[in-house]
């Protein structure tokens, strides 16, 4: 049964006859709306994973965040993941404490802290610290619904702050972690901070990696670790390795 989707939208599905195999609800962080995730989108969806990504403006708040996906979790095919990127990853943990959204699972990918420094405003600059993606440095500059001044603007006290409160409630919740080891904007120590307070979170962290570790150059190495974690996930073991890869002894 596919799920009634909530209004302000994306959303990508498996080929027709494929059985979907779970359910990622994607929230955008500064600047960004949900057709920059198409790429991602239609990967998950290839393997069978359903996504929709919600738009987030400056009135949405947890409570109407929550109720949308509310919404889309209606029907939807479990585990039901919500993700976030960037100050969506601050909503997604936000949400994920409210009582009308029981996710099963979340992604968090470059995580921010009101510490974090804002972009001095320079395009280029604020390309280069989002993504060394080519592709993806060209779509967002010929992309008109693409807010260039995002990142100058400082996380805001009160969501990190509700986010920050939200994490002690979440302690059973599976969690996957993904964040750039060559972030400018929040480091990855913010990472590694966050997944010690959760004690079912697994932390991947990308060689080079920028901002946006799901649009960055390595992206297809993300998400096939996206995946993985998924699949496990749908085991029921998000802990256990479904492929382990050894290496040959050279003695």
């Amino acid at each position: 049964m596919t799920a009634p989707v909530a209004t302000r939208t994306a959303s990508w599905y498996p080929s027709e006859g494929l059985l979907q195999r779970g359910t990622v609800v994607l929230l955008p962080g500064r600047g960004e709306h949900p057709g920059v995730y198409e790429r991602l989108g239609r990967r998950l969806s290839a393997d069978a994973y359903v996504v929709h990504v919600l738009e987030l403006d400056r009135a949405s708040d947890t409570e109407r965040t929550a109720a949308d996906v509310a919404q889309v979790a209606q029907g939807a095919a479990a585990p039901l993941v919500l993700a976030g990127s960037d100050t969506g990853a601050l909503r997604a943990l936000a949400v994920a404490a409210h009582p009308s959204a029981t996710p099963d699972a979340l992604l968090l990918v470059g995580v921010p802290t009101v510490n974090d420094a804002p972009s001095t405003g320079d395009w280029d600059e604020q390309l280069t610290a989002r993504t060394a993606c080519p592709t993806h440095r060209g779509r967002l500059a010929a992309d008109p619904l693409f807010d260039r001044t995002a990142l100058d603007a400082p996380v805001a006290p009160d969501l990190a702050a509700e986010a920050a409160q939200a994490v002690a409630g979440l302690a059973a919740l599976p969690v996957l972690l993904v964040h750039g080891e060559a972030d400018p904007v929040s480091p990855v120590a913010t990472a590694r901070e966050l997944a010690a307070r959760l004690p079912e979170a697994a932390l991947a962290t990308v060689a080079d990696g920028r901002h946006d570790s799901l649009n960055d150059i390595s992206h297809r190495s993300v998400a096939a670790t996206v995946v993985l974690w998924l699949e496990r996930l749908r085991a029921g073991s998000h802990r256990t390795n479904v492929v382990t890869l050894h290496q040959p002894s050279t003695d």
